[in-house]
């Protein structure tokens, strides 16, 4: 059996995925009148999974989204209120307007079973501590039940999550049956990675490889364009070419009750009870990396709540570099200049 692909950085697998789909696809896919181009079984490995972000002129993304939408599935959430906050767009996804069901995969993964029992990430990280060797810590999300309803659009993506810890390094493989690879494999990718990572700092591992199956990889016909600029700026820069930031790392000693301190004030900021300052976030117990994550939160509720003044200078300098980069050219507008990443 051949391996899949190898890349340092998802840029590199990004850009290879939508440079294959986009110059050779199999097939025009028209499901729910949602036209692409796909490619049936694709595959694709990175040999380190932290370099999960994208610094593409062609393709901004947002920083915010990313570690909201990662701490709305690490914290096991059905509910709209905090990813409908980032991302208008999902409250579509939601049958009763408060909640959504399918790809809610963190509720699937990390919230206690309806018993009470530990939750399937908690029994899987037991199983590795456990067996060390083991092929059986495989978190699955899609069910039978998600067949019954035909045509809703909220149905998970995601089949299921693997994790293989092998001589010291935890190793994790994601099975989906779908994947649109200009848009949300770019969010699935960076969720599933920091998932991964916080599972190894949790079991005192390596980070690992970082393996993406797909059944129907596509692109959709009305973003080809800009598939086409980002396979463009990618050839430019040539194949071998260096991320442009460091990436961050997550700290070993990371807990469960800085996940949990990191969610109570991404609340209280996106419900603009409070504003604070990176000297404000430094006091609050939690390692630089999730203070970090949190100055995020503090820019995106100056974007919505101060929406005709720029975003304070010192909290965006006081970001992580990568993420000021992103920020900056996805909200170019509110940002003045500061000091050189």
């Amino acid at each position: 059996m051949i391996a899949p692909p190898v890349f340092p950085t998802f840029q590199g697998a990004y850009a290879a995925v939508l440079r294959h789909v986009t110059a050779h696809h199999e097939h025009v896919n028209t499901a729910r009148g949602n036209d692409s181009h796909e490619i049936i079984g694709a595959s694709f490995r990175l040999s380190d999974p932290r370099q999960r972000a994208l610094y593409l002129e062609a393709r901004p993304v947002n920083p915010v989204y990313h570690y909201a939408e990662a701490l709305w599935y690490v914290g096991g959430l059905r509910n709209l209120d905090l990813i409908g906050h980032y991302a208008n767009r999902r409250r579509a996804d939601s049958r009763d307007g408060t909640t959504i069901e399918g790809s809610s995969y963190g509720a699937r993964i990390f919230a206690p079973q309806p018993d009470g029992g530990p939750s399937a990430f908690d029994r899987a990280l037991e199983l590795l501590r456990a067996e060390k060797d083991s092929k059986r810590a495989y978190m699955p999300i899609f069910e039978a039940r998600d067949l019954d309803e035909i045509g809703h659009p909220d149905l998970p993506c995601l089949v299921g999550l693997h994790l293989l810890a092998r001589d010291g390094h935890l190793h994790m493989v994601t099975y989906m049956r779908a994947n649109d690879a200009n848009r949300g494999m770019v969010c699935d990718v960076y969720s599933f990675t920091l998932i991964q990572e916080f599972a190894a700092v949790l079991l005192g591992l390596r980070l690992g490889s970082y393996t993406h199956h797909v059944g129907s990889m596509h692109v959709g016909v009305r973003d080809l364009e800009r598939a086409g600029r980002v396979v463009e700026e990618t050839d430019a820069a040539g194949a071998t070419a260096a991320p442009l930031f460091p990436a961050p790392v997550m700290p070993f000693g990371t807990t469960w009750q800085h996940i949990r301190t990191v969610l109570v004030h991404e609340e209280l900021l996106r419900t603009n009870q409070v504003q604070y300052t990176p000297d404000d976030v430094a006091g609050l117990n939690l390692p630089p990396y999730w203070q970090r994550v949190l100055l995020l939160f503090e820019a995106h509720r100056q974007l919505v709540n101060c929406p005709a003044d720029p975003v304070d200078r010192q909290v965006l300098d006081a970001l992580e570099p990568g993420a000021r980069w992103q920020f900056e050219r996805r909200w170019p507008t509110r940002v003045t200049a500061g000091a050189v990443a």
